[in-house]
């Protein structure tokens, strides 16, 4: 049951933390104090653990946000390729909306979760945050307004399919010719390109344009990854390369995708949000 019980209350604690090693650590102090003591009086288990690891989230994240994050931060990804046979899998947000939702504080990026991916009504929200309907609306209209700004990105849903891998078989053909004008034709104008390497140093944190993006990716894969075997995976529903070298894990690369082009690339080079995935 208590395996059970960390599949079902992942989804929750990671999508509100953006960290594996983050929710599980919730999950597990959680689980810790409700078999320690008395459970007299818990009518309903499942919805008192999921309250529960919900609130230790929540103050999880917000003692994070008191330490300033830098520009380059990106969330722990997690590995989905499986998501078909695990039915809590197909909870984990995108990577994309999840690099989003850091605009929002812990309490809003919860009541944003629950209403529209668990599809919980404001009654619910309310009860578990220990908070009014109104507030619970309340938070709702402002994280809404926070992640949709006028003329901003909106959320995509990932796509997956055999396009997809045609695009990226071309993107990374196109970096081992070093055929520049082939490569930039798959990004678009105003891409990003970001890199967390934590403690490890990378050649260059954050990069846009598709000259600037493409000259990058070019150099890095010639300088430190022409000899790395490239395994192409699912990490939160997009499209992702891993990057091994003599077996170990050394880096992984998720991408936004819309149509023919990429919007952004994001390297995970930092070894604490690599661990998991192996």
């Amino acid at each position: 049951m208590t395996n059970n019980y960390q599949d079902l209350l992942f989804p929750y604690a990671y999508n509100i933390l953006g960290s594996a090693e983050d929710a599980r650590d919730a999950i597990q102090d959680v689980l810790a104090n409700y078999y320690a003591a008395p459970r007299d009086g818990i009518a309903n288990e499942k919805a008192y653990l999921v309250k529960s690891v919900i609130n230790r989230a929540i103050n999880k994240k917000q003692r994070r946000k008191l330490v300033p994050q830098p520009e380059e931060w990106l969330p722990e990804p997690v590995a989905t390729e499986s998501a078909d046979a695990n039915v809590y899998l197909k909870d984990i947000l995108s990577y994309s909306l999840l690099i989003l939702l850091e605009r929002l504080n812990a309490k809003e990026r919860a009541v944003f979760i629950l209403r529209e991916s668990f599809d919980y009504d404001h009654k619910e929200i309310a009860d578990i945050l220990s908070i009014s309907e109104e507030n619970a609306r309340k938070l709702l209209s402002r994280a809404k307004t926070k992640l949709f700004k006028p003329g901003g990105e909106a959320p995509r849903n990932p796509v997956h399919d055999a396009h997809t891998n045609a695009l990226l078989q071309n993107y990374i053909d196109a970096i081992r010719d070093r055929n520049m004008p082939r490569l930039e034709a798959l990004l678009t104008e105003d891409i990003a390109f970001y890199a967390d390497g934590g403690k490890v140093s990378v050649v260059r944190k954050v990069c846009t344009g598709a000259a600037a993006v493409a000259e990058l990716l070019t150099y890095v894969y010639h300088t430190y990854q022409s000899k790395s075997t490239i395994k192409p995976t699912l990490l939160n529903h997009q499209p992702a390369f891993l990057f091994y070298k003599k077996d170990q894990l050394v880096s992984c690369v998720v991408f936004d995708i819309a149509g023919d082009q990429i919007l952004r690339i994001n390297a995970i080079v930092d070894p604490e949000k690599l661990k998991n995935l192996t």
